[in-house]
């Protein structure tokens, strides 16, 4: 597993004008991969834009390992960082606490009735959203309380398919704590993501370890 950053180059006018909605991003992102182009299958990959100090990053999780040059090619220069990811993972144990980073795409599915596919709507409060989490950490491999995360940013996001109407989703990004319960379930949030949505930047979680922590 590779885990991929770089800056993203808001300061070049021409290469901003492509990126205006999580299509253009996902299209960045499989670039970045253009051996997989070549011979015509792709592999999952998670990613996500994180702003740090008034910059903007791309972080990307994959199995393979992108192309530095491609990776840069909405980025600035210089600034395309691929590190192994595997190393990191296998240092992680049940019970350990971490600082976590999330972004979601929190939806619900409403019943339309018997043999009807339920109708996908966003969650719109930040206690849906919260509890969207929260109702999720389990299976996902972790615990956390609800006193031990936030809501650090709530807003909608634009989506572009070539011959559809624009869709605009809803995006939750949570910061905190948690405790790994399920070594296994946990290693799948990380490296497949967890959610909808996770091929336009949702689902992907990163973590720190909790030095010291009691």
């Amino acid at each position: 597993m590779y885990l991929s950053r770089v800056e993203i180059d808001r300061r070049n006018r021409k290469k901003n004008r492509d990126l205006t909605h999580l299509g253009a991003y996902h299209h960045w992102v499989e670039e970045s991969f253009p051996e997989e182009i070549e011979v015509g299958r792709r592999s999952r990959k998670l990613w996500r834009i994180d702003r740090i100090n008034n910059k903007e990053y791309l972080l990307i999780v994959s199995s393979v390992k992108p192309n530095r040059q491609a990776l840069e090619r909405y980025g600035v220069p210089g600034t395309g960082e691929v590190k192994e990811y595997s190393g990191f993972l296998a240092t992680i144990k049940e019970g350990q606490h971490y600082r976590f980073r999330l972004q979601l795409n929190p939806v619900v599915s409403l019943s339309q009735g018997p043999g009807k596919r339920g109708r996908v709507v966003p969650h719109v409060t930040a206690d849906q959203q919260k509890a969207y989490l929260l109702n999720r950490a389990e299976k996902n491999g972790f615990a956390l309380e609800e006193e031990s995360f936030d809501l650090v940013d709530r807003t909608y996001l634009p989506l572009r398919k070539a011959g559809e109407r624009e869709l605009r989703l809803s995006s939750a990004t949570y910061e905190g704590e948690l405790v790994v319960t399920d070594l296994e379930h946990f290693y799948r949030t990380l490296t497949e993501g967890m959610g909808k949505k996770k091929a336009y930047g949702f689902g992907m979680m990163t973590i720190i370890p909790l030095v010291n922590h009691e």
